[in-house]
């Protein structure tokens, strides 16, 4: 696992091993409008996790996942903010998110 400094960085890292995919939450689910894939918590593993902390604003703290889905064998990232400010996730995809492979 890399050792990156900044959110920037890390997504930059992850692109050139492959994971080209932008994942979003939408409904409990992740889901990428390019390829219009839609990932179950069952679809995919969670290849390696980043977390930041913003400096001076809590509000700029984010976690990189690292994404892999053998189903439709793409591999992408999904940006989540933590703390006061996360998105509302679904308890079921929370648990797969917090288990990396």
């Amino acid at each position: 696992m890399e050792n990156y400094q900044t959110l920037v960085e890390a997504l930059d890292g992850l692109k050139k091993q492959g994971y080209t995919l932008d994942f979003n939450l939408a409904n409990g689910v992740l889901h990428n409008s390019t390829e219009n894939i839609v990932l179950q918590p069952e679809d995919f593993s969670i290849k390696a996790i980043y977390r930041f902390e913003g400096m001076s604003d809590p509000g700029d703290n984010s976690i990189v996942y690292a994404i892999s889905a053998d189903k439709y064998n793409v591999k992408g990232v999904f940006v989540n903010g933590y703390g006061v400010y996360s998105d509302d996730i679904s308890e079921e995809l929370l648990k797969k998110l917090n288990t990396p492979e």
